[in-house]
């Protein structure tokens, strides 16, 4: 089995408190990457509640994002409904796609896992060293056209250490 993770493809880092243009522009590529994908697909929700202000990353990053229940808490409305399971984090890794990919893993073998989403400079990349952790053995990709970093040299800074740790980059631009 093929498992595709599309990591925060939310409001808030595409038109909203977060978006760029870069963003934007990948959006189309991900949601036909999602629609015609044959395996299972998960989507992760980067969830924060009313205290984000006083959280580690408030402090750090003291834009208020993808707040639950918000429109920027949401999923891009192309991928709505979503045809896959939504797991909602609190911070760039989640533990929790790690052990559900794991158990998954235990009753029906992963052949690969492709990341595609924002931001490729935290959340894609945290992911995608989390998955490695948890799963070794099983080849990861990262689709660089379905992605965006916060800028695009830290885009491309984030597939440089991705490379590194032996993550497949795909559709990488030339230069």
């Amino acid at each position: 089995m093929k498992v595709l993770v599309a990591v925060d493809l939310q409001n808030d880092f595409i038109n909203g408190a977060l978006g760029t243009a870069e963003a934007a522009a990948i959006l189309p590529h991900a949601e036909r990457r999602i629609r015609e994908f044959e395996g299972r697909v998960f989507f992760t929700r980067d969830t924060h509640g009313a205290d984000y202000p006083d959280t580690r990353e408030g402090k750090m990053l003291p834009i208020p994002h993808c707040i639950k229940g918000t429109e920027g808490w949401e999923l891009a409305p192309c991928l709505l409904p979503p045809v896959g399971e939504v797991i909602d984090k609190p911070t760039f890794g989640s533990t929790l796609l790690g052990e559900r990919l794991l158990a998954l893993h235990e009753t029906e073998p992963i052949e690969s896992i492709t990341l595609i989403g924002l931001c490729t400079d935290i959340c894609v990349i945290s992911n995608a060293l989390l998955l490695r952790a948890y799963l070794p053995e099983v080849p990861i990709y990262v689709d660089a056209a379905c992605c965006a970093g916060v800028t695009p040299e830290s885009h491309r800074t984030a597939l440089c250490a991705m490379r590194g740790c032996q993550i497949i980059i795909e559709n990488e631009p030339e230069g």
